[in-house]
């Protein structure tokens, strides 16, 4: 027979794609009503645009209707401002308690006592500094910034090396048009180096763009194979082009680099703007200082008469840069770069000469951020 008891115990088996963890020990299960064999409830979201939503509704129903559900009716709610940030102050305490508890282990010891090499780059004696690039959503040109501030940073004489962590939508390697794959010597993996960038990829190890179908602890294994395994030399900056959203592979991230600093790319859309919150959010719930905001596609600009036409409307990266009580650092204009002959050695489809406006634009962008972190 079905009860409460047993609807609740169901859909502790059902994850929040974003946050991670059951639907019941994040308190999202409301109103549970149970009649004839019909179950009505109410799933609470973080946004009423949660691009997840559907995916939770099939996963919600297919388990009440393997408990013995005839129909499942399932209505979607959105938390409450308050209800937000009591749930963002649960998690980080949660992480908190994690990190206390891996840092209490002694130096190069592994949980269960057996010793663990760290890799020179996580070294405490390391000098290079970490830059996380971060978005709320796909599709705003996170990866497209990635890239361009890191040839900026080359350009103004820093060893630079970029690590797509965007492990299910890795587009680095083909950004930066490279061709060759790393070199591997035994163990040991040599990063390309494209226009003075070292750059590791998921791209250089999957065959014909087949995808990765892979959960959360293979992702984060491959994360620290690129930081154990891979031959980096002395860097100065190591860039990591993050996965979209507040994921596994964002929250390794902010595990292993409690140092790393975070750069927070949107577009003008208000949306944009509203979803990135979430991960300046949850950088800031785990420490982690916000460089600042990138607005991209901040407008497009006429060749012939030098008009601005705002395509995506204006403001939202002020107002995040606001809300998360940072600062805005660019604005990027719509547009690609004109690179010539696809057959030219130097060809890539994404990177800016220095020369163009936008080149330029990114190599002032390289320079704030150069000011933020060596000056603090």
């Amino acid at each position: 027979m079905l009860n409460v008891e047993k609807v609740l115990d169901a859909l502790r088996r059902v994850n929040d794609p974003e946050l991670k963890k059951d639907l019941v020990s994040l308190n999202l299960v409301r109103n549970i009503r149970i009649k004839d064999g019909r179950i009505r409830l109410q799933l609470m979201l973080l946004s009423e645009d949660a691009p997840h939503q559907n995916e939770l509704h099939q996963k919600v129903t297919g388990v009440l209707k393997a408990l013995g559900a005839e129909e499942v009716d399932v209505e979607f709610g959105v938390l409450s401002e308050r209800e937000q940030q009591a749930l963002a102050e649960r998690i980080r305490r949660e992480h908190q308690e994690k990190v206390r508890a891996k840092r209490s282990r002694q130096p190069g010891e592994a949980a269960a006592g057996v010793k663990e090499q760290v890799p020179p780059l996580l070294s405490k004696d390391s000098k290079t500094k970490f830059i996380a690039v971060a978005s709320g959503k796909g599709g705003v040109g996170k990866s497209t910034v990635t890239v361009n501030l890191a040839v900026a940073l080359a350009r103004e004489g820093k060893r630079v090396g970029v690590i797509d962590a965007d492990i299910y939508g890795f587009s680095v390697p083909d950004m930066m048009g490279i061709q060759e794959r790393p070199r591997v010597v035994g163990k040991t993996i040599y990063p390309v180096d494209r226009f003075g960038v070292k750059v590791i990829s998921m791209g250089f190890f999957v065959e014909e763009n087949a995808p990765v179908i892979w959960r959360g602890p293979m992702l984060g294994k491959m994360l620290r194979n690129f930081f154990q395994e891979v031959e980096w030399g002395e860097l100065d900056y190591m860039l990591l082009d993050l996965p979209p959203g507040t994921g596994d592979v964002a929250l390794d991230v902010h595990q292993m680099l409690p140092q790393s600093k975070e750069l927070l790319v949107t577009t003008p859309h208000a949306t944009a703007a509203f979803v990135a919150a979430r991960a300046g959010a949850m950088a800031l719930h785990t420490d982690h200082e916000l460089l600042g905001v990138v607005e991209n596609m901040a407008y497009f600009q006429c060749s012939a008469c030098g008009n601005k036409d705002y395509v995506f409307g204006r403001g939202g990266g002020t107002k995040l840069a606001e809300e998360l009580q940072s600062e805005l650092l660019a604005q990027i204009p719509l547009g690609a770069p004109d690179n010539g002959d696809p057959e030219h050695p130097d060809f890539s489809p994404s990177i800016y000469a220095a020369e163009t406006p936008t080149g330029k634009i990114y190599g002032d962008l390289a320079r704030r951020i150069l000011d933020k972190m060596e000056t603090a």
